[in-house]
């Protein structure tokens, strides 16, 4: 199956066809998220805080996301993989940036890296992609800068702010990024951005006027009741549904109600009788099933036989 590409992403934005985007850090979600038809996957540096339990993106290293980049890269067949570029991968220059966004790509078979920022890291975002390494951008609130912009609250309230943000996003346009998320930023401002941009737009937290939108797996299956975050709608109860059902199977190991004989494997009744033969006794240290055996085994596959045809039987019933 084709992956989704660059260029149709660009096709899908062009004929106003909303883009979604969710994150995945596993095989098994990636795989449920590309078999449900989202078409970017983001192997987000959120993977800190919401499989690793980081406080913060801060800690996340190139190699925790390459392994995991790896795994949602595995599962998926049609989505677009988009790995995330962690903090001190690519602020020390361009050069650095260079070499580890192309680990990233080599390593995990991802289509795409993505790095935050905006006028700061255009020339970094027309490195990489002048050596042929696609790049989708990220301007707004930008998580891996939290403890300079004060903390998590919205970016572009104020004229002076919002013209930078604005500058900040088509810089990375010029620069030659494919698509610019929009963190947190009024949806006024994220209007205005998409209608200047040639580029898709993916917002979260930016209203709805993007060209599409990106959410936290995490959030959006609400498997965390202590954090919700404003601009996430939960659309299911996870969390509750997964405690609920780690209860039930607790509560039934320790009744006695599970396994059941349908959890339960059996074998055939030869079998049995000559493993008891050779046990007679719990204490039967076994030191003479040899001799046991050698009686049985006379045509030198009997037992063999015995077990295949127990396994037969049980595969028919």
């Amino acid at each position: 199956m084709k992956r989704v590409s660059v260029t149709a992403l660009q096709r899908m934005r062009d004929r106003d066809q909303r883009i979604t985007m969710l994150t995945a850090y596993d095989y098994p979600t990636a795989k449920l998220a590309d078999q449900a038809g989202i078409p970017i996957l983001l192997v987000g540096d959120t993977l800190g805080m919401v499989v690793l339990g980081y406080d913060s993106t801060l800690p996340v290293t190139v190699d925790e996301m390459i392994h995991h980049g790896k795994a949602v890269v595995r599962a998926s067949e049609r989505a677009h993989v988009v790995v995330d570029m962690p903090f001190g991968s690519y602020q020390t220059g361009w050069q650095d940036a260079l070499r580890n966004a192309a680990r990233i790509m080599k390593e995990t078979g991802c289509g795409s890296v993505k790095l935050e920022g905006g006028v700061r890291v255009a020339e970094t975002v027309h490195k990489l992609v002048e050596a042929g390494i696609p790049v989708m951008g990220h301007v707004g609130l930008t998580p891996q800068s939290v403890n300079t912009v004060g903390g998590w609250k919205v970016q572009g309230k104020t004229p002076r702010e919002a013209v930078s943000v604005i500058g900040d996003a088509k810089a990375l346009e010029d620069a030659g990024a494919y698509s610019v998320v929009l963190e947190t930023v009024p949806t006024a401002l994220s209007h205005m951005i998409t209608q200047r941009l040639r580029v898709p737009t993916i917002g979260i937290g930016a209203g709805p006027f993007c060209s599409g939108q990106v959410q936290v797996l995490h959030d959006m299956l609400g498997l965390y009741q202590d954090f919700k975050p404003k601009h996430a709608r939960r659309f299911i109860e996870g969390g509750d549904l997964i405690r609920n059902a780690i209860t039930e199977y607790r509560e039934q190991v320790e009744a006695g109600e599970f396994p059941t004989a349908a959890e339960s494997n059996y074998m055939d009744e030869r079998a049995l009788a000559l493993i008891e033969r050779m046990t007679a006794s719990p204490s039967d240290d076994l030191s003479d099933a040899a001799e046991v055996l050698a009686e049985w085994d006379a045509d030198g596959d009997i037992i063999e036989r015995v077990v295949s045809d127990s396994d037969s039987t049980e595969g028919a019933s």
